[in-house]
């Protein structure tokens, strides 16, 4: 009698624990009789994994606060670790979530376990010498950016190019049809506010985006707010009579004629929703000032990245104003050939990033490689 199949897999953060979710249901349905195991979140856990430690107690963002929180980061590292060796995978599979992964990853190869990396480290974005480490200790990758298998080839990496997840999960999604009722909201045309997925994003973005609300009296704003993070940290859009709607982004998307949005994946589904949006991001100073002298890419929004030209205004740091923002959202809700230059570029985005199943294709490909 075969053995069942025993797999670990770890993703640290909420984007990554979906494309972590799909991906284990994508490996059930081709084996029913596996066992995951790992670190993930709320995702991971509805979709089967049995979970060691949740992400929450983990992640961190901007590298001061990496640095600040590391003694926290090495202690779930160690725990994950022992987990590991505990567990006996046959493979691990490793999500996004570079900083902890990679270190993973040379652990996995120390122990002769096979690694399997699903949404590879941003390389190319900075100190793109790490692709040798990719290299040195992963077994498979497999990428959902079209323009890295062309960069990792300079490394001499061949890397699985699998399609975007971000494309799976907005075919499966069907708009609700009484949103504006459900989340008692006026039929004014809305500006959506994506702060991001984490509190130290949400607190760093979102008073800039709340002073919006007094330019534009004939839009309503609403932000998108996480649901495992309370309201209490939307606060300040609450006190300006901003809608908070948890955990229906892309409800939220598909009504939205424009939308503010914290640098990250949000700012790629956006562009799959075709929203004509602004990219922001603000990090502490120090962080900022490291990242300055390390990032090698001239755009940190993926719908940049991808076009390889400027599609979406990106302000950032001290760009990142509310002057510049009243500036930019004006240009979007009353310049037709601005907002139509934009629209452009989410079509060639879309046809660049290509076909579907993205986590289908990568399950197949794993399992091929325990057989």
């Amino acid at each position: 009698m075969t053995r069942t199949k025993k797999i670990y897999i770890i993703s640290g953060e909420r984007s990554g624990d979906l494309h972590a979710s799909n991906l284990v249901r994508s490996l059930f349905e081709y084996n029913p009789n596996l066992t995951v195991r790992g670190m993930g979140g709320s995702y991971s856990k509805e979709a089967g994994v049995d979970l060691a430690v949740d992400y929450a107690q983990v992640a961190l963002m901007g590298f001061l606060e990496v640095v600040l929180g590391f003694r926290k980061v090495l202690k779930y590292l160690k725990l994950v670790k022992r987990d590991i060796l505990s567990f006996k995978p046959d493979a691990i599979i490793l999500v996004d979530y570079g900083g902890f992964n990679m270190k993973i990853a040379s652990f996995a190869k120390e122990h002769g376990i096979p690694v399997h990396y699903y949404i590879p480290p941003k390389v190319w974005a900075w100190n793109q010498k790490r692709a040798l480490k990719l290299k040195a200790n992963t077994d498979h990758i497999y990428s959902i950016l079209p323009f890295e298998p062309t960069f990792f080839e300079k490394f001499d990496l061949k890397v699985h190019y699998v399609g975007n997840p971000l494309l799976d999960e907005i075919s499966k999604f069907t708009p609700h049809e009484f949103f504006f009722q459900k989340n008692e909201l006026s039929y004014q045309p809305i500006i959506a506010l994506l702060p991001g997925s984490r509190a130290q994003e949400i607190n760093a973005m979102l008073d800039r985006m709340v002073a919006l609300v007094q330019e534009f009296p004939n839009a309503q704003f609403v932000i998108a707010g996480v649901g495992d993070l309370g309201s209490g940290i939307y606060q300040r859009g609450i006190d300006a009579g901003i809608h908070v709607i948890f955990d229906q982004t892309y409800d939220l998307l598909s009504h939205a004629i424009a939308a503010v949005v914290t640098s990250g994946t949000a700012t790629l589904e956006t562009a799959l929703f075709r929203v004509p949006q602004i990219v922001v991001y603000r990090t502490s100073a120090v962080s900022y000032a490291i990242a300055k002298n390390l990032i090698r890419v001239p755009y940190i929004s993926l719908v940049n990245l991808i076009a390889d030209k400027l599609v979406v205004k990106e302000l950032i740091q001290n760009d990142f104003s509310v002057l510049n923002l009243k500036a930019e959202l004006g240009q979007i809700l009353g310049n037709q050939v601005y907002k139509g230059y934009m629209l452009q570029g989410y079509d060639l985005i879309k046809e660049r990033i290509g076909v579907n199943s993205a986590s289908d294709t990568t399950a197949r490909l794993i399992l091929k490689s325990l057989d």
